[in-house]
């Protein structure tokens, strides 16, 4: 009998699309190697629904041989990669399940690398050219049904040359200049593996120019004076007008012009102001937002985002739109979000309005609307979900609430012809601040209410300070200021910013470029200045839109790639010797400082440093001076580590940071010490090991729960 093959991206919203479309039993079946997938009947039709694990198909080179440049490629399965072999399974479900299908319908993410995604499984395994297009933004039942019924009849032909385009020259971009950085270092003398990017490339440069301005920086002192009165047992603080001097004597002067004389009140201002709400979360805010309350790396955030997603919580994270159009249906969403206790009464509060409008931000996304709450009910949550999905809820609320009223008010403290400024802030209505507490800055600094004529003693303080440099990216600034250049895409920047720190470019919280990542920077700056280019990587980023709006063919975009890469690198190969030479001291350098932890604890002679074991190959932490002193800590065997070059509170040994799949942990190398970083780590270790995914194709039964209940009921199998 055959069926309609339907194509999702990922296991989970495979069940979840085939629960939606059920009208009745949904049968779960596996193929040998245990993939699922799903056949259900609609409308007297027998339907299947089949997953993907996302990318299937991924760029080779079709000759053999290291070289460069290099442009003849091919598409190949990525389980002939050893790291991709778990796609085999999924790889075949759909080749068995192709041959008796009479149609397919594609349901990845609608995005270009959904389409990339569905037209490569279409193309070579189930050798068709096109089939009919769901559309959807959320994994809710009803969206679900809607997108299968009206169906476009074949996929968004711009949408997908634009996503193949930007494969082929992200390819063409990351394998030619890699292969060049590290053939440089072969010249020299010896071989290591360096990369850069399209993207990589422009992101080192301005992270290359911060650094080399922070470390030009030289600081310039200046003074600052404050007047300061005790009031209703409240210390004030009140600037002088004159916010920096930058003469030390002039300082001088003032205070001691200003010393037992009183402070006169000589001004008061006060002001009303409205507060609007916050705009709806695209991706970038959302990471920033996350990243500020919760200290989530933005690659956290968006693999927290998509679980949540792929639960049917919440809209597609990965957008750019700040728009909440009215055929979501606000109301009805609101109403689905106060059958959850935890946000029942705020959520009442605005079904109480006539009219529930959004405060809208000013990007847009063609594909997607803003990240909002499903209204589904959230159950078995993470503590992470739990957290990033109420600061979604608490936005979503907030942007339809009413503008916050606050009032400030300024007093002039004169002392003869000296004037001091306080300034004080209250919230006179909370409007969207109640909405969206606690994440909110809005503090309050209450003064004493003055009047004109009011004198008091105070003391007028002299402070030295100095200019400081510009300051550091973090990961999330970082993918921000990306973002604001226009490089990368909201899917991509926060995989650049972990590539930067996998590469061992950059280091630290706040973003440090190492002597490597420099001397990359500087050498590609100096002999493949394009290699860095924001404007030719705008340019790209510009013609893939046009491509997407079939404005342009994607061949001469490629085309025009091919020659601007030629003639960069063939520049770049001229000088391949000494480009070399300085790369190769640079990453030697930096592979030796990346294995140095710390001061030895017990001998104090020797010098802690990671060191692979070459019987077992996995790595530790060992003295220098083995084999007279043997002190050793074992290592995660999975991530980056990175010294933190400072010692634990708690027993004084060296701490360390582990990068994993975005997470950040900062622990002491002593497993054994229990300092506070250690407690959170194996607290979150405990968290997840509790919450561990369900699989897919089973339904979760338990009842519905508080957000931030911790407990847990037993799971039980439900037949779908």
């Amino acid at each position: 009998m055959s069926y309609t093959l339907i194509i999702s991206e990922k296991p989970k919203a495979a069940f979840r699309i085939a629960q939606s479309l059920a009208e009745g039993r949904v049968e779960t079946q596996k193929n040998d190697a245990g993939a699922s997938y799903y056949e259900l009947s609609r409308n007297g039709k027998k339907l299947v629904v089949v997953p993907a694990v996302g990318h299937l198909f991924g760029l080779k080179q079709a000759s053999k041989g290291w070289r460069y440049p290099v442009f003849d490629i091919v598409w190949k399965p990525i389980y002939e990669n050893k790291k991709s072999a778990y796609t085999k399974k999924y790889f075949d479900n759909i080749a068995m399940l192709a041959k008796n299908a009479s149609d397919f319908i594609v349901a990845t993410d609608y995005d270009t690398e959904g389409d990339v995604i569905a037209k490569n499984i279409l193309e070579y395994i189930c050798n068709v050219h096109d089939a009919k297009r769901m559309k959807f933004s959320t994994l809710v039942k009803s969206e679900l049904e809607e997108s299968y019924d009206k169906a476009s009849e074949s996929m968004d032909a711009g949408q997908v040359n634009a996503g193949l385009a930007r494969h082929v020259l992200d390819w063409y971009y990351g394998i030619n200049t890699s292969r060049a950085l590290s053939l440089a270092m072969k010249a020299a003398g010896r071989f290591f593996v360096l990369s850069t990017g399209r993207v990589q490339g422009p992101s080192l440069h301005l992270l290359a120019e911060r650094e080399k301005e922070i470390r030009a920086f030289v600081p310039v002192p200046f003074w600052e004076i404050e007047l300061r009165l005790k009031v209703e047992a409240m210390d004030i603080v009140a600037q002088h007008e004159t916010e920096r001097f930058w003469e030390k004597k002039e300082a001088e002067k003032i205070v001691g012009d200003c010393q037992k004389e009183k402070a006169i009140v000589t001004d008061i201002e006060k002001k009303k102001y409205k507060q609007k709400p916050p705009v709806p979360f695209d991706l970038t805010t959302l990471q920033s937002e996350a990243y500020r309350w919760f200290g989530y790396t933005p690659v956290q955030t968006q693999n927290l985002s998509q679980s949540l997603y792929e639960s049917g919580l919440i809209s597609y994270p990965r957008t750019s739109s700040q728009k909440l159009p009215e055929q979501l249906g606000h109301r009805k969403i609101i109403e689905q979000i106060a059958k959850i206790r935890t946000y029942s009464k705020l959520a009442e509060d605005l079904l109480n309005k006539t009219e529930l409008k959004p405060n809208e931000g000013e990007k847009s996304d063609p594909a997607h609307p803003s990240i909002y709450p499903t209204g589904e009910m959230p159950q078995r949550l993470t503590a992470q979900q739990e957290k990033l999905y109420d600061l979604i809820v608490k936005r979503f609320l907030a942007v339809f609430a009413e503008e916050a009223t606050r009032e400030s008010v300024k007093y002039t403290f004169s002392i003869g012809n000296n004037n001091f400024n306080a300034t004080g802030k209250t919230t006179l209505e909370e409007g969207w601040l109640r909405f969206y507490s606690p994440y909110i800055s809005a503090e309050d600094l209450s003064l004493p209410d003055f009047k004109k004529g009011d004198s008091f003693d105070g003391d007028v303080i002299m402070l030295s300070k100095e200019t400081q440099p510009p300051k550091r990216f973090n990961e999330a600034s970082l993918v921000k200021e990306l973002e604001s250049r226009s490089l990368g895409t909201k899917a991509t920047r926060a995989t650049i910013v972990r590539t930067l720190f996998s590469r061992g470019y950059v280091l630290g919280k706040s973003i440090e470029v190492s002597d490597l990542g420099l001397t990359v920077a500087n050498t590609l700056e100096k002999y493949s200045p394009e290699i860095l280019s924001e404007e030719l990587t705008r340019s790209f980023e510009a013609k893939m839109e046009k491509i997407e709006t079939g404005e342009i063919n994607k061949e001469n975009v490629i085309k025009e790639a091919e020659l601007i890469l030629e003639k960069t690198l063939t520049n770049f190969k001229n000088n391949e010797k000494v480009v070399g030479e300085n790369l190769l001291e640079a990453f030697i350098t930096m592979r030796r400082a990346a294995k140095l932890i710390g001061k030895c604890p017990n001998c104090e002679k020797g010098e802690l440093k990671i060191i692979r074991s070459m019987k077992s190959g996995k790595r530790f932490i060992g003295c220098s001076s083995y084999p007279d002193c043997k002190t050793g800590f074992p290592l995660p065997q999975t991530g980056t580590i990175e010294p933190l070059k400072q010692n634990c509170a708690r027993c004084g040994k060296p701490m360390i940071v582990v990068r994993r799949e975005g997470r950040v942990f900062r622990n002491c190398i002593d497993m054994n010490c229990k300092s506070p970083a250690k407690l959170a780590a194996e607290a979150a270790k405990a968290e997840a090991a509790k919450t561990a995914d369900v699989k897919a194709g089973e339904q979760l039964t338990t009842a519905p729960v508080k957000v931030e209940k911790k407990t847990r009921k037993p799971r039980k199998k439900k037949e779908v």
